[in-house]
């Protein structure tokens, strides 16, 4: 594709920088939504720090998560914002490939791929 005159590199960062933006705003007024909801159903109850007890694999899906947010619930929500926190420079990098891309460089589109297939890799490689 030759490259277009209106993707200029000015314009691709201040783009990638409010998607940059909009992305901690929305991830931060979720997680807002979750710790209000979360606290007015739970503002009694006592922490146990003394010993750590993380979910069951059976509930830390996605499809969980999601179920959980749309059910309403706290935890569902501040899951949810901490996925579109991690979203949010993966957004970056997609946007990253398809400006290099419009602008028809060859080489950052290629490096922007390979950083992208490295981040999903590590996203969804089991440890």
């Amino acid at each position: 594709m030759p490259p277009q005159e209106n993707w200029t590199d000015e314009k691709i960062d201040n783009r990638m920088g409010r998607l940059l933006q909009a992305g901690v705003a929305v991830s931060g007024l979720v997680m807002a939504v979750g710790a209000a909801v979360y606290l007015a159903h739970h503002w009694s109850a006592l922490p146990a720090y003394s010993k750590f007890q993380p979910l069951p694999p059976s509930q830390r899906t996605i499809g969980v998560t999601l179920k959980e947010a749309l059910r309403g619930q706290g935890r569902g929500f501040i899951q949810v914002a901490v996925l579109l926190m991690i979203a949010t420079p993966v957004a970056r990098v997609v946007f990253a490939a398809y400006g290099f891309f419009r602008q028809g460089d060859r080489l950052y589109t290629a490096v922007s791929l390979l950083v992208l297939s490295l981040l999903i890799f590590g996203l969804t490689a089991s440890v």
